[in-house]
């Protein structure tokens, strides 16, 4: 019954989806905040900075991933599980190691 119970948990985490709602509503009891309003103080960041993340319209960049990294005492690591963010590796476009050519040679 154990392992039953291993795979439905498992089963449970491949199945979530990017939701930073989660991250948000936890960050704001960890820290005993009452709103977004104090949680965006608490952040530094505009109060339309957490309601475009809220409503999907803004993904959570990563200096703003620091800063509740800094602000709550969690790991990058837990955060990004809070959120739903479950990659294990990053992939970048071989085109930001390019270096810019200029056309005034």
């Amino acid at each position: 019954m154990t392992e039953q119970t291993n795979q439905n948990t498992e089963a449970d985490a491949s199945q979530r989806v990017y939701d930073p709602n989660n991250l948000l509503d936890t960050l704001i009891k960890l820290m005993n905040l009452k709103n977004d309003a104090a949680l965006s103080r608490a952040l530094e960041v505009a109060p339309p900075v957490i309601s475009k993340i809220r409503h999907n319209r803004l993904p959570v960049g990563a200096s703003l991933l620091i800063r509740m990294h800094e602000v709550s005492n969690l790991s990058i690591k837990e955060l990004r599980e809070l959120m739903g963010d479950r990659r294990a590796k990053f992939r970048i476009s071989d085109k930001q190691f390019k270096p810019k050519t200029t056309d005034n040679q």
